[in-house]
């Protein structure tokens, strides 16, 4: 049985793996916002923008307070779901003590992606200089699914976007997904509420 992954999945001009385009998770972290009827959401939305303008399309959005479990399980959720190729959290990267999104989300990576969190804070370092050392972004595999984990401003959330995230994820959704290419996938099912 194919998945829906083996329909957008072909190889690039080097013959890598891709998954164009590419359905989109996003979790806003952020007490204040969850606690509002409708709350605005800069981060998401830019989140949003970033992938649509490159032809990807979000299949879903959550909004959950900064809060470990709510983190986790919203993440989980996401990544145990067959029609979402990659999720972008916002928010909750700091150094309050609030600020648990990479904690929450690391705790679900299989393999880590240290170059994500290394090249953002590089390019940080040229729109906020030394202030790009506080941010804890970071990015992983959790479920063959790339997870980005990312500041809540729009302007860091822009930055990742464009430089680092879109143009990379249809590989690294392709790579991450190849040994499940042309099969169906039963190992999500513990991934699921616990």
């Amino acid at each position: 049985m194919t998945t829906d992954h083996d329909e957008r999945r072909s190889t690039d001009d080097h013959g890598h793996d891709v998954i164009d385009p590419l359905h989109v998770g996003i979790v806003t972290v952020s007490s204040s916002r969850a606690r509002e009827d409708d709350p605005d959401d800069p981060g998401g939305d830019t989140i949003q923008d970033c992938f649509e303008a490159d032809d990807h399309e979000v299949r879903a959005r959550l909004l959950v307070r900064d809060d470990y479990s709510a983190i986790k399980t919203a993440v989980r959720q996401l990544v145990a779901r067959q029609d979402i190729d990659v999720v972008c959290t916002t928010g909750g990267t700091g150094v309050t003590v609030d600020d648990v999104s990479p904690e929450a989300t690391s705790s679900l990576f299989e393999r880590e992606l240290p170059g994500f969190g290394e090249l953002f804070r590089s390019l940080s370092w040229d729109e906020v200089g030394t202030r790009a050392m506080a941010s804890r972004a970071t990015a992983g595999i959790a479920v063959d699914t790339p997870v980005f984990c990312l500041p809540g401003s729009k302007s860091a959330c822009e930055t990742a976007c464009e430089e680092l995230i879109v143009p990379e994820t249809p590989h690294l959704a392709g790579l991450a997904t190849r040994h499940r290419s042309g099969t169906s996938d039963q190992t999500l099912a513990e991934y699921r509420d616990e």
